[in-house]
């Protein structure tokens, strides 16, 4: 007898999904447990698998159709068989079933394209307004083109090194070709994005938006001001660089990262105020172009939010390529020398100078909500950081916040991954966000990656643990790459054995840190890494072996 197939639920959460393929067509003979197509639920996805055996007699959805759970897919039966009646009848859509919730998105950055398209994936009519450059600040003056220019780096220093694996080369740095590649990397992920937005139907203004109150924006165009109105917004509206009052940052040999992205030659001399990851990762691109390198920070070491003993390692690799670290110690001035800049310092009552052609100030970035009129619409904030509660909600209905505006973490995948969940709620889902899987990664030589607790977290907190350390001294593939440097450290729970955090520093660590996100998000303990086989020879390998070291048995420690 003819019967239907309908969307089944292939998660707890999960209320409709969209069909993104098909193994079968009218006609075909099926059976139990075949695989008849692909669904696609929000972040989760899945296969629909047969649970009769019979003839597909008529599809009912087809690829790009979506429907909630328990709606029809497909009639099976026998060849011949009559199954009109099973046929459900559409009711015709009205006006207002056809009626969409209208998304403004503000910013078109990592969170707020993200925004955008996961709102127009649940059915919204979504607009997106940026004022200066679609990929915002992470892929046309950060992330992006920070990792071009490392990348360049890391070729010059290989090719330096060759010699010893029995390559021998004289290499030769193009600049102009350095920033040509970048720019070309930077200009094909854009309009990468902006495909992405045309193909979900996304509608670009190009302007600043204000708002004049908590129902309607004002929108600043090339071609004047008009008024915008949504049913909900997502504030998007990333960072700038910080400016503190040091005397003379105004000078002309003064200048922040993104005009160190964009220099027509590279400098003799730098002196980089500033030893967070911006500072450090634009110290070890252009130190290994051959720059004079001097990095000033205020704190007792670089990158404080990294593991220690991670730091340790770049900080040694810097001053391989001559770079000097001065760490507790402050700029008093800058002095104007018209070639060059002197920097005036002070470590421990002692004062004395750096000079250099540039003076790059990485000294942090503050939320970019000025021009937004937040008060307008009663969105509170403080000093600009728009507060948000784990939905990424605002204190005004209707109205969310996301990324570098909030003031939380600024970082591009975090902000993606706010933006999804701003997103769906926005739509009427239930999402919240969480970072207990963000890993942080910072782009030195070698890279250093952490996600988690590290060993002071985890002592502040009070929590009884136990590490993992392997040296990558002990891998055969970081041997081959950079000759062994760098380590794995897992820390675990010293009763549950569960996975609390992984730092990571060596070949690719930023690439191989999402094991260990995955392992807390999962709630794995040490066993579950030891039981994966890891494949060899890789630099991943070593994590398995950190795994083991915390269970006492490492193999090649």
């Amino acid at each position: 007898m003819a019967k239907l197939l309908t969307l089944p639920k292939l998660s707890v959460v999960m209320k409709e999904g969209k069909i993104i393929n098909w193994y079968f067509n009218e006609g075909d003979k099926i059976k139990k447990g075949d695989v008849l197509y692909d669904v696609e639920a929000g972040k989760m996805g899945g296969s629909a698998e047969s649970e009769d055996e019979g003839t597909i007699l008529k599809i009912l959805a087809n690829v790009g159709d979506k429907l909630k759970c328990g709606e029809p897919v497909a009639i099976i039966g026998e060849p011949g068989e009559s199954f009109e009646e099973l046929i459900p009848v559409k009711a015709e859509e009205t006006e207002e079933t056809a009626e969409k919730t209208t998304v403004a998105v503000i910013g078109g950055g990592p969170g707020g394209y993200v925004a955008a398209i996961r709102a127009a994936q649940l059915g919204a009519e979504v607009t997106l307004i940026e004022k200066q450059h679609i990929g915002g600040t992470c892929l046309n003056e950060g992330c992006i083109p920070t990792k071009a220019l490392l990348h360049s780096a890391e070729v010059m220093e290989e090719a330096k090194k060759g010699a010893g694996i029995g390559v021998i080369a004289e290499p030769k740095l193009d600049f102009v070709k350095v920033m040509e590649n970048k720019n070309a990397v930077v200009n094909r992920l854009v309009n990468g994005v902006k495909g992405l937005l045309s193909n979900n139907d996304i509608k670009v203004i190009d302007g600043e938006a204000s708002f004049k109150d908590k129902t309607t924006l004002v929108i600043k165009t090339a071609d004047g001001e008009q008024e915008f109105k949504a049913d909900k917004y997502i504030i998007a509206a990333g960072s700038v660089p910080a400016v503190v009052p040091i005397e003379g940052i105004n000078s002309p040999q003064c200048i922040d990262s993104t005009a160190a992205l964009s220099l027509d030659r590279v400098p003799k001399s730098m002196a980089v105020i500033g030893g967070g990851v911006i500072g450090v990762e634009m110290a070890t691109a252009y130190s290994a172009f051959g720059t004079k390198i001097t990095i000033i920070e205020m704190l007792p070491r670089l990158v404080m939010n990294m593991d220690e003993d991670m730091v340790k390692l770049a900080e040694k690799s810097l001053i391989k390529n001559n770079a000097d670290i001065l760490t507790s110690t402050k700029v008093v001035s800058i002095e104007d020398k018209g070639e060059t800049a002197v920097v005036n310092v002070e470590k421990d009552g002692v004062k004395s100078t750096v000079e250099a052609e540039k003076v790059l100030v990485c000294i942090g970035r503050k939320p970019a909500t000025v021009a937004l009129n937040l008060d307008a619409a009663g969105i509170e904030n403080e000093r600009g950081a728009i507060k948000v509660n784990d939905a990424m909600e605002t204190n005004i209905r209707n109205i969310y916040a996301i990324g570098d505006c909030t003031g939380g973490i600024m970082l591009a995948h975090v902000a993606s991954a706010q933006g999804e969940t701003a997103a769906e709620n926005a739509m009427g889902h239930d999402s919240t966000f969480s970072a207990k899987t963000n890993p942080a990664c910072v782009y030195t030589q070698p890279e250093m990656a952490s996600v988690g607790y590290d060993e002071e977290k985890a002592k502040k907190a009070g929590i009884a643990y136990t590490v993992g350390y392997f040296n990558l001294g002990g891998n055969g593939k970081s041997i081959i790459m950079n000759g062994g440097e760098g380590f794995v450290k897992i820390i675990a729970h010293s009763r549950s054995k569960k996975i609390l955090g992984m730092q990571m520093v060596g070949p690719r660590a930023t690439d191989l840190i999402a094991e260990g996100a995955l392992a807390i998000s999962m709630n794995a303990g040490i066993e579950d890494i030891i039981k994966t086989i890891h494949a060899h020879p890789t630099v991943g390998e070593a994590v398995r072996e950190a795994a083991l070291s915390a269970d006492g048995r490492a193999i090649h420690g």
